[in-house]
């Protein structure tokens, strides 16, 4: 895993660690701050945004616009025009040091930064920008492709929270203009809670049994396959005779399928809690002894490091941005994609060896506060976006 920041220019590395408030122009291109739906995506950038104003800088939303698959939405095109003349005038009114993207990649390129970034000749920074060579050669994302690739080149600074995106943007960026900067949460807002694991396994009537927690959207995408792998395993471990209680949070338009599909695999073994709001779950977590979710093409999972946080060892599968928030081994139980005999067989493993689940519950906690708290890792941040605007 790489350091919790690396790659900052060897200049920027030696400048004194001083800090000066500044004022940034924030956008995201996929999923405004203001989106309806809750994400991982939008709990990252909600994270950038609000820690950068605790540190008291003058953080502007710089537009709503929002650029998914705009390329294909030719009414959206003039509207992106008017946009970039009337942001352009607000910020030069208004006169920011920086312009900080969230999440460029080639469904929702980022259009507006680099021409406002332009207009007001200020730094043009993209934080967590995706470069994939292989939809140049998919027809519905090549147009994507090349306008993602345009805006990663006129950046002045790309920073990524992904081992596997750092590699990637070293092949179009030279090494001085690429950062990693490891995924993190506030540990502190998601500690166990011995009285809310007694109040709530009392109410779910679950005794000793072990808990198997599960958290995600119930969209028709990929967070409705992999708890539909998740009941699957859960099923197989139940017609076992497994002792354990399957607890999901979560709620969405395919709620009724999965429902049907856990009676058929677990009968009453499962409960649907619904949607949990993010400032309580900690509670829930604190009630389980496994959280397990496959995690399908997962960029990052905040609630793999959520649930490590407090003290749950974790099983998923070894994909995506996954093995970027669980250490293998030592945190949790990763396995191969769609393998559902070593999916069942790592569920199993955790819920008959309580030592072992202690022990990497412990080994999660240690580990988050370690390499993913959001304050030390976006501190470094905070630095080098100093740096650049210092270099500028």
């Amino acid at each position: 895993m790489p350091s919790a920041l690396c790659a900052l220019p060897a200049s920027n590395r030696q400048m004194p660690l001083t800090r000066r408030p500044l004022r940034i122009a924030f956008y995201a291109p996929f999923k405004p701050l203001d989106h309806p739906h809750p994400s991982g995506d939008l709990v990252t950038a909600s994270g950038i945004f609000d820690f950068l104003v605790q540190c008291g800088h003058q953080v502007y939303p710089a537009s709503h616009l929002r650029c998914r698959w705009i390329y294909w939405k030719p009414w959206l095109w003039l509207k992106m025009i008017w946009e970039k003349r009337q942001v352009a005038q607000q910020f030069s009114d208004t006169s920011v040091d920086l312009w900080l993207t969230y999440h460029s990649y080639y469904k929702a390129p980022d259009l507006l930064g680099p021409t406002v970034a332009g207009k007001l000749n200020i730094p043009y920074v993209i934080f967590q920008g995706i470069y994939s060579t292989k939809r140049r050669r998919q027809l519905t994302a090549k147009a994507g492709f090349y306008l993602n690739k345009k805006s990663l080149c006129a950046a002045n600074h790309v920073f990524t929270n992904k081992s596997v995106d750092l590699l990637n943007l070293k092949r179009l960026l030279p090494e001085n203009r690429v950062t990693y900067v490891a995924p993190g949460i506030i540990p502190h807002d998601f500690c166990a809670d011995d009285r809310a694991r007694s109040q709530l396994r009392k109410q779910w009537n679950v005794g000793d049994e072990p808990v198997i927690f599960s958290a995600a959207m119930f969209r028709p995408d990929v967070k409705t396959e992999g708890l539909t792998w998740l009941i699957r395993a859960c099923g197989e471990l139940y017609r076992q005779g497994q002792n354990f209680r399957l607890v999901i949070a979560g709620d969405g338009k395919q709620r009724e399928k999965l429902q049907q599909l856990a009676d058929e695999h677990v009968g009453d073994r499962v409960l649907f809690l619904g949607k949990i709001p993010r400032q309580d779950i900690y509670r829930f977590y604190s009630a389980a002894d496994i959280f397990v979710f496959p995690g399908i093409r997962e960029s990052l999972g905040m609630v793999f490091l959520e649930a490590q946080s407090c003290g749950l060892p974790v099983v998923a599968f070894n994909n995506a941005g996954v093995p970027e928030a669980v250490a293998d081994g030592k945190t949790g139980l990763l396995v191969p994609m769609y393998a559902l005999e070593p999916f069942v067989d790592a569920i199993r493993r955790l819920l008959v060896d309580e030592n072992l689940r202690q022990q990497m519950g412990f080994a999660a906690k240690s580990y988050v506060r370690e390499y993913h708290d959001l304050n030390k890792n976006y501190r470094e941040l905070e630095l080098a976006l100093n740096a650049i605007v210092k270099g500028r």
